[in-house]
């Protein structure tokens, strides 16, 4: 069994910008919820890492009593500098516990999650549970990386797999199988009685910087290795060479930095009152 790789909040935020564009995307394609009658709406940010967008909910939703959720104690400890009373009045707090595990404790008005259930196993066996604990009127909304099968991703997978590191990292670089297409989401989601929607987006982001790409999945697809090698630095620094040189060939950079596309895929789900 692998175990949970050790994230590095500083790292993951080198790229906020770019990372952060598809959950504002998501939040503008979510819908109003319910009318309380005053009272503030109750969400959840399933994966929240380090903080940075969650608190951008209480933009959209001011009074909003907001919980982040995350399972590492690294990026919830950045979190907490966002936790407290916010400029609308809401309220904002972060709690430790897995996505995988996770269940309602009472009604919420939105559950989000921006990517992160692509770290979950079967997150969609997680919909009926989830919806069950929104208010009528309320949403589900989320996305998650799309582009396993880009080179960034195929490449590692490749090398976790080759004889040089098979025993110590086959299956590291290949966990995201469980990703759906946004028609397979679709359908579960309008199967358990909801108004849905689903899309996909591929973000032609310019990256700048010394291998570029090797600084983004550093952050995020290579936690597994890293955490694996920890023990281990020659090790780590042969694979880490070996694979920044295959980066090097796929994404070569230009004048301008280093295109580097970036398929998402959303969904936004709607429960019936």
């Amino acid at each position: 069994m692998h175990s949970a790789p050790t994230w590095d909040p500083q790292q993951y935020l080198r790229h906020a910008g770019h990372r952060t564009r598809p959950f504002l995307d998501l939040l503008a394609r979510i819908p109003d919820l319910p009318d309380l009658g005053g009272a503030p709406p109750r969400i959840a940010d399933l994966g929240c890492g380090p903080g940075n967008v969650t608190a951008l909910i209480a933009d959209r939703w001011p009074d909003a009593h907001i919980t982040g959720i995350d399972s590492s104690p690294e990026m919830l400890a950045r979190a907490e500098k966002y936790a407290g009373t916010t400029a609308g009045g809401g309220h904002l707090d972060f709690r430790a516990a897995d996505a995988a595990h996770w269940a309602p404790d009472g009604l919420y008005d939105l559950i989000v999650s921006n990517a992160a259930l692509q770290w979950v196993p079967n997150h969609p066996e997680s919909f009926p549970l989830w919806i069950e604990g929104l208010r009528p009127g309320g949403s589900l909304a989320f996305q998650v990386p799309g582009n396993f099968t880009s080179p960034s991703h195929a490449l590692l997978g490749e090398l976790c797999e080759s004889p040089r590191w098979r025993d110590r990292l086959g299956g590291h670089g290949r966990r995201y199988v469980h990703v759906l297409d946004p028609a397979d989401y679709l359908l579960r989601l309008v199967n358990l009685g909801c108004a849905a929607e689903a899309w996909e987006t591929t973000y032609s982001q310019l990256l700048t910087g010394e291998d570029a790409v090797f600084d983004w999945v550093k952050g995020t697809a290579l936690r597994p290795v890293l955490t694996e090698l920890a023990d281990d630095p020659d090790a780590a620094a042969e694979f880490l060479a070996e694979y920044r040189d295959l980066l090097r060939k796929a994404y070569p950079p230009g004048p301008h930095g280093t295109v580097f596309p970036f398929r998402r895929i959303f969904a936004v789900a709607t429960k019936k009152g």
